[in-house]
């Protein structure tokens, strides 16, 4: 190895949210800046700029994940990785506790956020961790919803009749490219998968009022053009894995994701060193050990960062753990 780099975790960023809730902090003992009620995002892994995650252990700790990419580069992250993106880290991954329903909303593509943001486009994968019966996520349009059905749906304020909704049950899991209206239910709590992006457009927020009793900002008209009225990704249903083994719930340009069972040691190694490797815990607990004596203990909600370099691991589980493995394919 050319460096001394080790599995990383880092210090939870807390948002407060009008939807929020509080299960972020009482059932996942998140801690942060703020401890108040209405916790709706806990940003376990972020480069966006102004909320940028620092390292919680080892001696790197405190250091920024961007002042380590540039230190370490292609190390750190995969030399490829490196390349496109450079210091900026290109995934987003947050804990999301849907109090109340969040607001309809659109992400732009690639060339949209770029042309109006100088930003990456916003696509998402979320994987439902808890969520209470009858739950729905928005995803996208019924068929035959065109942009003049919309606006006029919006106009008589029966925007929720042309919404496409779908029931989800925990360990379900759902694509939202860019471009797809979407929305997250009132009692889900979810992992959200994301490109390193904040720009979101929101549509329809339900007539909800903020904590001054102002209706909160619309942004219909940016929305029109990042609009794909045709996008309506089906959820991936939850199914059991194999003790020790892995299913693939999504692989594209922007992020790969697998779900992975584990009940015994699990030996990893990889050789190619084209990307970081992230494990999140979903449930269960597991141990990285990566050289003689060398750990890091890795609880329920959280995450760990396996550098590029670190082509040989083992993980440990306590009992029995299922895990999401994410990199760049």
């Amino acid at each position: 190895m050319s460096s001394n780099l080790y599995p990383l975790k880092f210090e939870p960023i807390l948002k407060k949210r009008i939807w929020g809730g509080s299960k972020l902090v009482s059932d996942y003992g998140k801690k942060g800046q703020i401890a108040e009620a209405q916790i709706g995002e806990s940003w376990e892994l972020s480069s966006v700029e102004g909320d940028i995650s620092v390292v919680s252990n080892g001696f790197l700790a405190g250091n920024s994940i961007q002042e380590l990419i540039e230190v370490y580069m292609g190390d750190l992250v995969g030399e490829k990785v490196y390349d496109k993106f450079g210091i900026e880290f290109p995934l987003l991954i947050k804990l999301i506790d849907a109090n109340e329903d969040l607001s309809v909303q659109v992400h732009p593509n690639d060339e949209l956020a770029r042309e109006r943001h100088h930003a990456w486009g916003k696509s998402e994968f979320w994987h439902i961790l808890e969520c209470e019966g009858n739950a729905e996520l928005v995803a996208g349009f019924h068929d035959n919803v065109s942009k003049e059905v919309f606006l006029k749906s919006l106009a008589e304020r029966k925007l929720d009749s042309i919404l496409r909704k779908v029931n989800v049950k925990k360990g379900d899991s759902l694509y939202c490219p860019a471009g797809m209206v979407h929305a997250i239910g009132k009692g889900i709590l979810l992992v959200e998968i994301q490109q390193t992006s904040d720009v979101t457009y929101r549509i329809y927020d339900w007539d909800r009022r903020d904590n001054e009793g102002k209706p909160r900002e619309l942004h219909t008209d940016l929305a029109l053009d990042a609009i794909d009225f045709e996008r309506k990704p089906d959820v991936i249903s939850q199914q059991d894995v194999a003790e020790n083994g892995s299913r693939q719930l999504i692989n594209n340009q922007y992020f790969a994701v697998n779900h992975i069972s584990a009940s015994s040691p699990i030996e990893k190694s990889t050789l190619d060193s084209q990307s970081f490797t992230i494990f999140f815990c979903i449930d269960g607990g597991f141990t990285v050990n990566w050289s003689k004596n060398q750990s890091v203990q890795v609880k329920r909600g959280e995450l760990v960062l396996i550098p590029a370099e670190l082509t040989t691991y083992t993980l440990l589980p306590i009992n029995e753990t299922f895990l999401l493995e994410i990199f760049i394919p």
